[in-house]
């Protein structure tokens, strides 16, 4: 059973990663048919995220309290129906709306997919079995840039939605038909709604309010997120039934700095796909597939070293294998920094494989030591804090990017007049990564040694 449900999870892996990433390639050919400009169009990997983050606690605790699959097999039904209707829209703000609650359908998948692995492996066997899970996020993230450039020439940018509504059908028939049994807590909790309230609140002023700085209405939104993150704390703490004990990352030093340097390093990362995919076609002039085909080298690296660092977390311990991989990722974010209109493809290329490489040695040694911190009933709500810590350093860092945008570009659409201001752009977003990555660095080596609780 524990070998079945790792090849169900790594499926999902796969599929998920790859319709998220693909649309990247995608998304000047949908610009350009949907007459969206660039500020319309930074919001379609923003609104994702957003909604991932808002949704990501409220999945794992309902995964606690109904079952793991159940809320994991939904998840990928309502993601394929969503990027269904994505396939649809004749308007940027359909797509934008459909994205948002496909957002939400990716929460419940991993939100639940490390939960799983985690309820169904033995301690000594964790770290490759969430190595294999890694890779094949990795897996997911090589081909999607590549499939994203193959069917957008092929067939246009709605083929980049409609083509993973196949592949989740025939993974649900799988689950119906082979994977047995249920994990869930034996008792259920009362659902904490006014936390998933305050929560959501904190996010979206959070986003709207970098989005839209530096204005009045962007510091009040500002404000706004900051006293609703408190507000939130302070709720979870008193309550009988929260989404998450805060106390978990007050009295479990591992725990909170993991989760510290996960955020961090996706902060970092995430960015780089959508304005890489943009700097490849409009600055170099690539077509969506050979942009593809540049930017998966970065996930490629990243396949090959998560199930290898699974592995040796099993043996050493996880923060001397994740601060290596952290120095390493910052010493790619350094050299590709130097990036400008002239810089060659075989150097952009050198430096997206070595972040690649430091990355996929990093995340699998830290989720090992998140996972490995806390007890048994409390393994789905750290799933979704896990991947709550991945998304929301997604989306500060995209909303970072955003305001880039937004200041360079503004209500323009995307043009080849543009390399000047993307370049720019570019550069500042960098710096921004590695200053993230080198904080990283530091939280890493700080963390202690991780246990194995359960």
């Amino acid at each position: 059973m524990a070998k079945f449900a790792l090849i169900i999870v790594c499926l999902g892996s796969i599929i998920g990663p790859l319709g998220m990433a693909s649309v990247n390639v995608a998304i000047p050919d949908l610009a350009a048919d949907l007459h969206a400009n660039a500020k319309m169009v930074s919001w379609l990997p923003t609104l994702f995220i957003l909604s991932s983050v808002v949704f990501m606690l409220p999945a794992g605790k309902l995964a606690d309290n109904y079952g793991r699959k159940s809320v994991y097999a939904s998840g990928l039904a309502l993601n394929a129906f969503a990027s269904f209707m994505c396939a649809l829209g004749d308007s940027i703000e359909w797509v934008l709306f459909w994205r948002f609650v496909q957002g939400g359908a990716s929460s419940m998948i991993f939100a639940t997919g490390i939960a799983i692995i985690t309820s169904v492996t033995p301690a000594a066997k964790r770290g490759a079995a969430l190595g294999i899970a890694s890779a094949c996020i990795y897996v997911g993230l090589t081909i999607a840039p590549a499939v994203g450039g193959w069917l957008t020439e092929l067939w246009g940018w709605r083929a980049v939605f409609l083509f993973q509504v196949p592949l989740v059908v025939a993974l649900l028939t799988l689950i119906a038909l082979r994977l047995t049994g249920e994990w869930k807590n034996q008792h259920k909790t009362r659902f904490d709604w006014w936390g998933t309230g305050i929560f959501a609140l904190f996010a979206s002023s959070l986003v709207y309010g970098l989005s839209v700085l530096p204005t009045l209405l962007g510091v009040v939104m500002l404000a706004l997120s900051a006293g609703s993150l408190s507000l939130f704390v302070l709720h979870q703490s008193r309550s009988r039934r929260p989404l998450i004990r805060v106390q978990m990352f007050r009295d479990n030093r591992v725990f909170s700095l993991s989760l510290c340097t996960s955020l961090l390093m996706y902060a970092s990362n995430f960015p780089l796909v959508f304005l890489m995919s943009l700097y490849l076609q409009y600055v170099k002039g690539l077509s969506p597939l050979h942009a593809g085909q540049v930017i998966l080298v970065q996930a490629l690296s990243m396949a090959i070293m998560a199930p290898i660092a699974g592995k040796l977390a099993d043996k050493v311990q996880a923060r001397l294998i994740a601060t290596l991989g952290c120095v390493i990722v910052a010493c790619g974010l350094l050299v590709l920094s130097q990036i400008s209109i002239q810089t060659s493809m075989g150097y952009i290329v050198t430096s997206l494989l070595l972040i690649g490489f430091g990355f996929g040695l990093f995340s699998t040694p830290n989720n090992n030591a998140i996972m490995g911190a806390v007890q048994q009933h409390e393994v789905g709500v750290a799933s979704a804090t896990l991947n709550l810590s991945r998304t929301i350093g997604n989306l500060f860092g995209m909303s970072l990017v955003n305001l880039m945008v937004h200041y360079y570009l503004g209500d323009a659409q995307f043009t080849a007049e543009q390399p000047p201001a993307l370049v720019h752009t570019f550069e500042i977003a960098l710096l921004m990564s590695l200053t993230f990555v080198a904080i990283a660095c530091v939280t890493s080596t700080l963390r202690g040694r991780a246990g194995n609780k359960i």
